[in-house]
Parts: structure tokens; sequence; C-alpha cells
């Protein structure tokens, strides 16, 4: 496996490797899990050679968020992607992406507004913008994220489509079913920041939102269920819920009746000073 952290070395390799068939790109911020690995497996069935990056993106962090503190091991990251047959390795620091002077964003309206969106202001726009421009250094036929971040694929989908970064009519931007821990919990970077206590006490995040679809698929009034779920978390020890919401699966707007159209159910909620983030279908 080739890691590369610069522009110019990075575009020879490419074209290199497109000689063999296509590329597919698994965007990451590293600390990877066994999350990232399912991408990169998935990516690996479905192109002839896979491009992992890993880039902690500062453009998606808020002045209060935990940039900082984001994990970061490269060495082990590198060998588990080496393990799983990774051609590439883009992993370029801040400045080779954002050079001096760097003055460009990218905003995607409308599946960006609510939801992260409104509690981290900004956030997609950095999503949006550091995307794009893997995009285009790397120009894969086929890009791999998880269904974890649902609202992010949306962004991402929707920029792909509005800026022609995919072909037409082809699926080039697959989501991957979000992996799991023994006991529900969504497997994320942000789970290592979870105490002994903490970690069990986040197991309750998925209880509660697989109760909370249950009722709502039983006629349960979809705003009791949710206020149920958040009465759950608080008393099994989050300190806060960002949101909870039924929303629509593709245009990500408000669903009031799911027993008419198809909903998804997001959630946001802080235990200790970790951010966690579900969703799952109703």
């Amino acid at each position: 496996m080739q890691t590369i952290t610069r522009l110019d070395p990075l575009r020879d390799a490419i074209a290199a490797l497109r000689a063999d068939g296509p590329i597919a790109l698994v965007p990451t911020m590293g600390a990877l899990h066994d999350g990232h690995l399912t991408l990169v497996r998935a990516a690996k069935r479905a192109a002839a050679h896979v491009v992992a990056s890993i880039f902690v993106n500062p453009r998606q962090f808020g002045a209060n968020e935990d940039l900082d503190a984001y994990p970061r091991q490269l060495a082990r990251d590198q060998a588990l992607l080496e393990s799983e047959g990774v051609s590439l390795l883009w992993a370029p620091d801040a400045e080779a992406m954002y050079p001096a002077g760097y003055a460009t964003n990218v905003s995607v309206s409308g599946v960006s507004d609510g939801l992260c969106g409104a509690a981290r202001p900004g956030h997609f726009d950095g999503v949006g913008t550091v995307v794009c421009k893997l995009f285009n250094q790397v120009q894969p036929d086929l890009a791999f994220f998880g269904e974890k971040d649902w609202q992010q694929l949306a962004v991402i989908r929707r920029m792909a489509r509005d800026l022609d970064l995919t072909r037409p009519h082809v699926d080039a931007i697959h989501g991957v079913p979000t992996v799991r821990e023994a006991d529900g919990l969504a497997m994320s970077s942000r789970n290592a920041y979870l105490s002994d206590q903490q970690r069990q006490q986040a197991a309750a995040l998925p209880r509660a939102m697989a109760g909370a679809c249950d009722a709502v698929r039983v006629g349960t009034n979809p705003a009791a269920a949710l206020a149920q779920l958040v009465e759950l978390l608080l008393a099994a020890g989050f300190s806060a819920v960002d949101y909870a919401e039924l929303r629509d699966p593709d245009s990500l707007a408000v669903v009031a009746n799911p027993a008419s159209q198809p909903a998804r159910l997001f959630v946001a909620a802080r235990i200790g000073g970790t951010r966690l983030i579900d969703n799952r279908a109703v």
C-alpha cells in the first residue's frame, strides 16, 4: 500500500491505478474501527482498487468542538488498511488540503438544514468542502460512506449531483449500513472518549430508539414516542438530547405522520463530553 501526502504524486499514482479499472474512495478521519473497515470491504468488492483517505478536517469542527482531542493514530490505521488490501492511502496535512490563501467554501442547502446542521453550525459546509476536494483529487468512480452519518450522506449525494461530480444516473455514492457493537451502539471513533460507566450507559441510546420506532409503528402518537425516548435517555445518564426527530429518508423534511409516508428516526445525545448520533428506519 502506498501512503501519499502531497497532491502531485497522488495524481500520478491515481493515473497508474486507473489503468487496472475502477477506483473506489473511502474517505475517513482516521481512528479506524470495524465500521470503517466494512466500508473498505464493500469498496473492494466493487472496484479494482480502493483508495482510502485520512484527514481530520478542521473546517467541519466548531469553535468549541473536539478537533484537538480527536484521536490520531496513523501508524495503526495504515496497518489496518494495508491488511484489508487498500491500494493507496491519501493522508494530506491541513497545509496540503487548505494552502495559504484558501478561500472557497461548498455549501449545500436543504438537506443540511436542521438536525446536525442546526446543532453544529457550519459543519456541513466543512463536510461538503472537503469531500468535494477529495472527489476532485482522487476522481473516484465510486465512493463509500457509512449510513450512521445519514445526513452527511444526503449532503454528499446532493453536492455530487449538483456539481456534476459523478456521472448522471449512476449510483456512484454508496451508503453502507451502520456497524454496531454487540449491545447495539453504533460504532464511532468518538466512543473511545467514553468512560467504562458512560459506555454502559450509552447502550440506552439504541434501546430507546428501537422502542420509539416500535411505538410509532403500532400507532403511538409520534410526539409522545419521542418525548418518552428523551426521558429514557436522560434517566439513563445522558446529559442532553440535541434532537430526536422523524424525517423523510431522502429529503430530510420533517415527517408529521409516519403512518402515511416513509420516516427515519434521527437522534443526537450527549453523555459526559461526548456527542453520539444514530438513526434508524421506522
